[in-house]
């Protein structure tokens, strides 16, 4: 048996560790998957600089992962930061600091490129149909929306509108005001106007959601249904439109409080889940979809596809 591969996806809020072997039949086994809330843009990202406490919340995850790929005998490691480490001042002191304490070299990566991992690993889900679709990978710095079928992508582009970055500017107030709500979609109108031109030469049928807070509806609804649900043994699920307007309208109109007392809402997602929440919505409506599917297979899965062709 080949020795497994490691990838880091180290994101705005949260840091991610997968390591896997190749898998015929299943793509891949996963050895570990262990994640750190390292909320690396936490009152800096709108300032372009990585503050001193999530800078060593970053080292000592970065720190703890290097032990589990020494302790697993791990044979190539590929380290992938995006939206926050490209735009941090101080990004690169980190990378040089991780390098020097563990060997491990972290690559910065564009988000053209980032979307094309995060294709790869949502068709690597088996969830892409024949149609278009528009695939949406919510991250705290940046949202990619890639619009593609099976065969190939279309269109691909990755927009500086993460959800830690609107819940900086629109969400200052618990519940959320429908004043700010108006303000964001005014802000989204002008941002995401290359997404418009976009579909319009293809539209697409359905959505589909990369990770994240998608799982989290996708749980919140199996819960609100008192279905058992573990995110461990599926790759994809299909919503029905009403039941996720439903619980993204529960989590916009809840309190810090009432989803704090959620068991489905991670820590780290506490807060942002509102404007992603609102992000969902206004793309389901703005494009008319009613077809909305979710891939726990995004960059991290992306990029073992990458991995395992090279070995």
């Amino acid at each position: 048996m080949s020795k497994p591969v490691a990838v880091m996806d180290l994101g705005t809020n949260t840091f991610h560790l997968l390591i896997a072997q190749p898998h015929n039949q299943n793509f891949f086994t996963e050895v570990l998957h262990d994640y750190v809330p390292v909320k690396l843009g936490e009152d800096g990202i709108h300032q372009g600089v990585i503050k001193p406490e999530a800078y060593k919340r970053g080292l000592d995850a970065m720190l703890m992962f290097h032990e589990h790929i020494e302790q697993h005998g791990v044979q190539q490691v590929k380290a992938i930061a995006t939206s926050a480490m490209r735009s941090a001042a101080n990004g690169q002191d980190f990378m040089n600091e991780v390098k020097a304490r563990t060997g491990i070299l972290i690559e910065t990566i564009e988000g053209d490129t980032e979307a094309g991992y995060i294709y790869q690993g949502v068709k690597a889900s088996g969830c892409m149909p024949q149609d278009t679709s528009l695939i949406m990978d919510i991250g705290g710095g940046s949202v990619e929306f890639i619009l593609g079928n099976q065969q190939q992508i279309f269109w691909k582009q990755s927009f500086e509108i993460g959800a830690a970055r609107l819940m900086h500017r629109f969400h200052q107030t618990d519940p959320i005001p429908q004043a700010a709500i108006q303000e964001m979609y005014t802000y989204l109108d002008s941002n995401l106007s290359d997404l418009f031109k976009a579909v319009t030469t293809y539209p697409p049928r359905c959505l589909i959601g990369s990770s994240g807070a998608f799982e989290t509806f996708a749980e919140l609804t199996e819960r609100a249904k008192k279905n058992a649900f573990d995110l461990k043994h599926i790759t994809t699920y299909q919503f029905a439109l009403p039941d996720i307007l439903s619980i993204t309208n529960q989590i916009i109109d809840s309190s810090h409080e009432q989803r704090q007392a959620m068991p489905e809402i991670i820590p780290v997602r506490v807060d942002m889940i509102v404007v992603a929440s609102l992000l969902t919505q206004y793309v389901i409506d703005r494009l008319n979809l009613s077809d909305i599917v979710m891939s726990t297979y995004s960059l991290k899965e992306g990029v073992l596809t990458e991995l395992f062709g090279n070995l």
